[in-house]
């Protein structure tokens, strides 16, 4: 005996037809993309923030307060987000180290952003951006956090901007359950960040504070460390700094055999050199291709056979938009160069974009 099965219609509810006749008349703009001109902040929609301040810390460096939206899942102190930027019509992804404490009761969150020379993203955050700029967002990620049980003895090792994510430690209370010091170094007493707060907190005795004022002091010697704080290598610590401190202070820690007790943080180590030109490849579509500076990279899938999607191919439509993994290009309108690194989440447009090095399509 046969048995035929049949289905039972959907139901379809009012706000189904009611979408659907929005999406019908609003065609090609979708009812969400009014949405999120209205409310994009709100429950169901994409992880995005809307600045609320903008505070200068040092000539270089400032702190933005940010509103995020309803999909904010929270933060453990010493971790970091991704946040997208949209720099003259482009949209950049970088990591910042959280320095707002996870349990604010506006529920807002903070970044501090050290401008960097030639860092179009950086100094975009540190001296264009304004109150009410709505800006992308991931979640929470990060290793560089304390352990559930708060050790009893805390160094911290920073210089620069890896003040950051120890400040969002210190705001949470830390000082309060941990004798902790802190070895911090930049090129003046004018350029500590969260200088002011952080001598406050020397003062009232909640930590041991120790400035390396590197264009008067020069560089830290980690051997110094043994008359700076002698009993350095009975603390759990946490270094957080350029490629080279982090690499000397792993060395120390190694060369004692003591490096379950170092816990370090490393930013963005990879460095892109643009160009003119490059290698191109199409990592879904498994092909590489030579291209010259003034060939797009639409131009240059197409003629290798990728599949390439597209439109207006003039840059006006954005149909031709795909992820930069890594590497460089550079816009043909404007000459502008694009950068990325895995994780960063820049999309670029292929019809109006030429290699500037090296690069890598997710296509």
């Amino acid at each position: 005996m046969t048995t035929t099965a049949s289905r039972r219609p959907q139901k379809v509810t009012f706000r189904d037809r009611l979408l659907r006749l929005a999406g019908a008349v609003t065609t090609p703009v979708l009812p969400d993309d009014y949405l999120d001109l209205i409310a994009p902040l709100r429950a169901g929609a994409p992880l995005r923030g809307r600045i609320v301040a903008v505070r200068p810390q040092t000539r270089d460096a400032a702190t933005l307060v940010i509103q995020p939206g309803r999909a904010w899942q929270g933060h453990t102190p010493g971790q970091y987000i991704r946040l997208g930027v949209d720099v003259d019509g482009v949209r950049q992804w970088r990591a910042y180290s959280l320095t707002s404490p996870p349990d604010a009761a506006d529920g807002r969150i903070s970044v501090t952003v050290k401008a960097i020379p030639d860092g179009k993203v950086s100094n975009h955050l540190v001296r264009r951006i304004r109150p009410g700029t709505i800006v992308h967002l991931d979640q929470a990620q990060g290793e560089f956090v304390l352990p559930a049980a708060t050790p009893e003895r805390v160094l911290f090792l920073t210089a620069g901007s890896g003040i950051t994510p120890v400040m969002g430690m210190l705001r949470s209370g830390l000082a309060d359950r941990a004798d902790v010091v802190l070895v911090h170094s930049a090129p003046t007493r004018d350029d500590v960040i969260f200088g002011t707060e952080l001598r406050a907190l020397a003062e009232r005795g909640a930590l041991r504070l120790v400035e390396r004022h590197t264009d008067t002091d020069g560089l830290l010697d980690v051997a110094e460390l043994a008359a700076l704080v002698p009993d350095h290598l009975d603390r759990q610590t946490w270094a957080c700094g350029p490629i080279g401190m982090l690499d000397a202070v792993e060395g120390y820690w190694s060369a004692n055999d003591l490096v379950e007790r170092l816990h370090t943080e490393r930013f963005r180590p990879t460095v892109i050199t643009p160009g003119e030109g490059g290698t191109v490849t199409f990592t879904g579509a498994g092909v590489t291709v030579e291209s010259d500076g003034a060939t797009t990279l639409l131009d240059a899938g197409e003629s290798a056979g990728v599949l390439m999607p597209s439109g207006c191919r003039m840059g006006i439509c954005f149909g031709c938009v795909v992820p930069l993994r890594q590497g460089a290009v550079r816009d043909l309108r404007n000459g502008d160069v694009t950068t990325a690194v895995p994780g960063d989440g820049v999309l670029v447009q292929t019809c109006v974009s030429a290699a500037a090095g090296t690069c890598d399509i997710d296509l």
